[in-house]
């Protein structure tokens, strides 16, 4: 069985899709990836103790405002998304072990499309922003596994 795909018209051509005719309903994603690096650069990055303070200041907390913000910006970064007022954002950091630090986004809406490129897009910027931040300290950065967790729908009302 061949499927079509939504953003291609009859003749291949790239469309916005259409979601006039759609409910309105009520949307969430979560998306999350890995952002891993030296023992040494999380401690700073997650300020412990005995760390020494990254160069760049607190990266968590401007990792999580970029997650945010370009979230809000889905649609003008991704050519074919719909712009979506979002009612939600969110952009949290988890220490899952020595080297690495797992960075979940939360978004939600209520729309006639759904929302998981906000979310793949937020946890995206919130773990380029984390490199960047870091990339002074730690030469061996990497950012892994970016996917969506969870995708829901309810009716609305």
């Amino acid at each position: 069985m061949t499927e079509k795909f939504s953003h291609l018209d009859d003749q291949g051509r790239a469309r916005m899709v259409d979601v006039g005719g759609k409910p309105p309903m009520r949307r969430t994603a979560i998306a999350t990836g890995e952002f891993v690096a030296a023992k040494q650069t999380l401690d700073r990055l997650l300020g412990a103790d005995d760390a020494e303070p990254l160069p760049k200041g607190e990266a968590l907390a401007v990792a999580r405002i970029a997650g945010i913000s370009a979230a809000k910006k889905t649609g003008e970064l991704i050519p074919l998304c719909h712009p979506l007022p979002l009612d939600h954002a969110q952009i949290d950091f988890e220490r899952t072990a020595d080297d690495r630090l797992r960075v979940t986004a939360t978004a939600s809406i209520t729309a006639k499309t759904g929302i998981e490129m906000e979310a793949l897009t937020a946890v995206s910027v919130a773990c380029l922003t984390l490199y960047d931040m870091t990339k002074a300290v730690d030469k061996n950065l990497r950012i892994e596994g970016i996917h969506l967790v969870e995708k829901r729908k309810e009716p609305v009302g």
